[in-house]
């Protein structure tokens, strides 16, 4: 298990020196106090939510211990849990300041203060959103059926319920029989990556916690073994967990959600892993890793109340799923212990939205907004990407920006309309996290991080001499911006000040030198940058999360990356490439868990990493090969060549991959600069024009952007 340096923290008396006797001394020196440890294993002592917290104590003679919960004795809720320990799950913590205190004779007293919030929450990510629809109703339960029924509050609650079901000997879930006493006969068994063979039975709770649905299952024999407790594991149970986390982000809001990343993988849990999930941790209904990250220390702090501690969890998603794999992990560390991000990108509202705005942008001046004649490879090479297909079949996904449309499931009376309800509900990114931006004094709508002032797009196409003076000028010209209801206007976008302070201070512009630093990364990637009709899901945000991991560490030494074809989808553990990433990060962790030494922690996950580990792509052959080389941009390497990295529109003209620059710093354009790096002379009056398009200067990419900064620090509450 890795250190608990976040989620697991003791308070537990010093032990006292050793008072000197006078050598003259003739009575027995007093004996020392003994030490006792009370520590919190479900979640940190200042986030604990339902009422209980799983607790252990250690002490020399455990048995002599007394516990009190705010003065209560609570000590027959403990039992042993191994030499020189007692654990158990402490109910009865009211919301705010609690006390745990743990006293013996002989010993010094431990004490232990716990910060209780309710089981719907919120506990760091500020105010509930409101409206907020219910979908007990609609979420199907998988494999069993049915329903949660209707909510019973109006926090969306549910009743927890817990079903069984086993895979049978054809390789399919079916329902356990209810009141079964023997085993189906067509009932299938499976060997977990201990090497238990187990039959194939899965006990799957449902339940809801901070307004979420959420799901765990894991292998259960409920014949052959008692109900489940912290202080003994199931046969099948391999000791760790997988936390799947679901993608999309259009729509993600003002709702439950009707369904989690998925709990019913039938290679995870065959080989042993307790998988778990959220509707809030599927961006497709919470579109805020802030959220997301909450929820996921929820349900994984009610997992560890009713089987104990995880060894380590991993999180594993794709697309907005990586999003909250890298943004919890670097937020808000010690909720998840490995990742396993795939088709990802660094963060949604940043090295996403600042793609799909501007390829909208770009897209709809090349369809109408010009009087110029354009070539298909001309546009391509302003937007970068392997093909214009890339542009046009992406440039919907601006609609995140967008309040008044993709609104999913909230009635329409609820809605945001400029003209009939202006006080409705915004369906959009920004206001989606006015708990971390705050409201625009002079509109209530959420400040918006947003620019794109400076920004000369095509420059790296003409510097080429794939586009003309004329096409540059007149692109930059008429590209636009959006005004706060993301419609396109004639003016460029112009980030607020606070805003933009506020997402790098606060990692929602993923900084990497968080939790980050220090935490092993396998990075997948199937490959879709050649897609026929275009895809959002492009392989050079691989090389963007390393390069923030290295601006943030000088290093990512921590990350590797794997690619292939998209054969198998995202990331399916169909994929033999997928499987293989799972089994090492879960040996990575192992390895890890096991070196107590003083070693420092990176140098400690450099040595940990498992030797059949390596960076490398699968050919596209029928029967793939696979090649170890570095992901890197290498044009004579053989993964560049199969799987090339292509580009995308702020860095043609002039970003760097990390696409870390929220706003731009501008400085006036240089007529020298343009001949001697791009070898582009101008008439006068093509240069009044240039300096006339921008009129605030020319984005400087040599400096850091403005308001760029480090994270506040993690854990932080809003």
């Amino acid at each position: 298990m890795r250190p608990r340096r976040a989620l697991l923290v003791p308070l537990s008396a010093a032990l006292a020196a050793l008072l000197a006797l006078p050598l003259t001394a003739q009575a027995a020196a007093p004996q020392a106090s003994q030490r006792i440890d009370l520590d919190v294993l479900s979640g940190r002592p200042g986030s604990v939510t339902g009422g209980d917290a799983l607790l252990r104590v250690a002490a020399a003679d455990p048995a002599a211990v007394e516990i009190r919960l705010n003065g209560e004795d609570v000590t027959p809720l403990f039992a042993p849990d191994g030499p020189g320990a007692v654990s158990g799950v402490v109910d009865g913590i009211r919301d705010g300041r609690n006390t745990v205190t743990a006293t013996a004779p002989g010993h010094r007293a431990a004490r232990l203060t716990l910060t209780g919030h309710p089981a719907q929450g919120p506990v760091f990510s500020g105010p509930h959103q409101q409206p907020f629809v219910c979908e007990t109703g609609t979420f199907r339960l998988p494999v069993v059926g049915g329903t949660l029924g209707d909510p019973l509050d109006d926090d969306c609650s549910a009743k927890t319920r817990v079903d069984y079901f086993y895979r049978n000997t054809a390789g399919v879930y079916t329902a356990w029989p209810a009141g079964a006493t023997g085993y189906p006969a067509d009932l299938g068994r499976t060997t977990t990556s201990t090497g238990r063979t187990v039959p194939f039975i899965v006990r799957m709770e449902t339940g809801t916690a901070n307004r979420g649905i959420y799901q765990s299952t894991i292998l259960h024999d409920p014949l052959a073994e008692p109900d489940p407790d912290p202080r003994s594991r199931p046969a099948g149970w391999n000791g760790r967990a997988v936390y799947t986390l679901g993608g999309g982000c259009i729509g993600g809001w003002y709702r439950q959600g009707n369904t989690t990343g998925g709990v019913t993988d039938t290679h995870m849990l065959g080989r042993g892993y307790a998988v778990m999930s959220s509707s809030l941790n599927v961006f497709g209904a919470n579109c805020h890793d802030l959220t997301a990250a909450e929820t996921a220390m929820m349900v994984k702090e009610r997992f560890t109340e009713a089987y104990g501690p995880v060894d380590h969890t991993i999180g594993f998603g794709c697309s907005g799923g990586s999003y909250q794999a890298y943004q919890i992990v670097d937020n808000y560390p010690g909720i998840l212990d490995g990742i396993l991000p795939a088709c990802s990108f660094p963060d949604v509202g940043f090295a996403m939205t600042n793609r799909v705005t501007d390829t909208r942008l770009l897209t709809e001046y090349f369809a109408g907004d010009t009087d110029l004649s354009w070539t298909e490879e001309q546009k391509r090479a302003v937007t970068g990407f392997a093909s214009y297909a890339v542009a046009t079949g992406t440039q919907g996904d601006a609609a995140r920006i967008d309040p008044t449309g993709n609104c999913g499931v909230l009635p329409e009376e609820l809605r945001y309309d400029p003209e009939t309800n202006p006080r409705g509900a915004r369906c959009d990114l920004y206001d989606h996290a006015i708990n971390v931006y705050g409201p625009d004094p002079r509109t209530g709508f959420a400040r918006r991080p947003l620019d794109n002032v400076g920004v000369q797009y095509g420059l790296g196409a003409l510097a080429a001499g794939t586009i003309g003076k004329e096409q540059f000028l007149e692109l930059n010209e008429r590209v636009g911006g959006y005004d706060h209801d993301a419609r396109i206007v004639g003016a460029r976008t112009t980030a607020d000040p606070i805003a933009t302070r506020t997402a790098y201070r606060t990692g929602r512009l993923t900084n990497g030198g968080g939790g980050l630093t220090d935490v092993p990364i396998i990075e997948y990637r199937a490959y879709v940058d050649d897609a026929p009709r275009g895809d959002t899901h492009l392989r050079y945000y691989s090389l963007s999360m390393r390069k923030r991991l290295v601006k943030a560490n000088g290093t990512a030494a921590n990350m590797v990356s794997l690619m292939e074809d998209n054969r198998y989808g995202g990331q399916s553990t169909a994929s033999p490439l997928v499987r293989h990433s799972l089994a090492m990060m879960d040996r990575w962790l192992t390895n890890l868990d096991a070196d107590t030494s003083a070693a420092p922690r990176l140098d400690k996950i450099v040595a940990a990493k498992p030797e059949e580990l390596r960076e490398g792509c699968n050919t596209r052959d029928a029967e793939p090969r696979f090649v170890a080389e570095a992901l890197d941009r290498d044009p004579d390497s053989t993964c560049e060549k199969l799987y090339p990295s292509n580009s995308f529109p702020r860095e043609v003209a002039g970003e760097d991959i990390a696409t870390d620059v929220i706003k731009c710093r501008t400085e006036p354009p240089r007529r020298d600069t343009y001949a001697k790096e791009y070898g582009v002379t101008w008439t006068d009056a093509e240069w009044r024009r240039l300096r006339a398009v921008f009129d605030q200067g020319v984005c400087d990419y040599s400096r850091t952007g403005v308001g760029q900064q480090g994270l506040a620090g993690t854990w932080l509450s809003f």
